[in-house]
């Protein structure tokens, strides 16, 4: 276990470099000064001005120094300055519980409703459930997140008055309930097929019929053998699905109003904030790697077998 777990955060060392590289590449090479933007349009700085902002930012020195001191400040928990002189760290952590409740409240209705979908469309193959399940899934996964939030946003909040459709002001968890919802639906539906596809699979397995074989009971062959290794591959989606509901908010934040690090990343595009853009998805990248890591872990506890592979 202690081999597997060194090997798998040796592997991560890697991607977070060349990860944060792209990222800090994408934003600090884009055409255009940056300190000139901060003026406006028809404004000037003075010589002394734009001077003590480029050696604030180390703008000045060639771009891989300016990475490498980026990513020693961020391996001491220092996510840079905005072009405010704000801590782009204070942003994150102010955003961060915002962001967290919607990821969580939406990460639990995705469960659920993905899941049970799931197994229950797996365990009545070819019937009404395996169809209910196939059309969900090519619905939710065709239709964009966006059109789900505003026809929620209207249905449910201008036409239903049953939920607030935008803001924080109502507290949680009513603010979060019709964000989360429209998040879980737009994930729930590869889930919900995951899910099937894998229950049938292992139901069709040798293993299966060797225990039917040996006279096990129907409930005992499905929760104790069938539902085991067909959450292996959910597992793997569901870890890495609660990191990527994080950055994948962005959108769903700033079309409710909700400050948290998607709407603080959507901000700072629009501003061409470019400490803040790099430090947000610093952040997030480096929350889906930890989360990772934390899933390839949790397999040799559901499958003793991966230990030795």
């Amino acid at each position: 276990m202690l081999r597997y777990t060194i090997t798998r955060v040796l592997f991560m060392i890697p991607t977070v470099v060349g990860s944060t590289l792209l990222i800090y590449l994408l934003v600090f090479l884009v055409p255009g000064d940056p300190v000139l933007a901060l003026a406006g349009g028809n404004k000037r700085l003075s010589p002394s001005s734009i001077t003590a902002i480029r050696e604030q930012y180390n703008l000045d020195d060639p771009f891989f120094v300016q990475y490498g001191k980026y990513l020693g400040n961020v391996l001491h928990g220092n996510f840079g300055y905005d072009f405010n002189d704000n801590s782009v760290t204070e942003l994150i952590k102010t955003a961060f519980p915002y962001t967290l409740a919607l990821a969580l409240s939406a990460f639990v209705l995705k469960i659920v409703i993905g899941v049970l979908m799931g197994v229950w469309a797996g365990l009545r193959e070819d019937g009404i459930p395996e169809k209910f399940n196939l059309l969900f899934t090519v619905l939710f996964l065709a239709v964009p997140g966006f059109l789900v939030a505003y026809f929620a946003q209207y249905l449910v909040g201008i036409k239903g008055h049953l939920l607030p459709i935008a803001g924080v002001q109502s507290g949680f968890p009513k603010a979060f309930v019709m964000p989360a919802l429209v998040l879980a639906l737009e994930t729930a539906a590869p889930l919900a097929r995951l899910t099937r596809t894998s229950l049938v699979d292992v139901l069709k397995a040798d293993y299966i019929t060797t225990a039917r074989a040996k006279g096990a009971s129907p409930g005992r062959v499905v929760w104790l053998h069938a539902l085991r290794n067909a959450f292996l591959p959910v597992v793997t989606y569901l870890g890495l699905s609660l990191a990527s509901l994080l950055g994948g908010s962005v959108l769903i934040e700033t079309i409710f109003n909700l400050p948290g690090l998607g709407g603080t990343l959507s901000t700072a595009i629009a501003q061409q904030q470019g400490p803040v853009v790099v430090g947000v998805s610093v952040f997030l990248l480096l929350f889906y790697l930890v989360t990772a890591l934390l899933v390839d872990l949790l397999y040799p506890i559901i499958d003793p077998r991966v230990r030795h592979v």
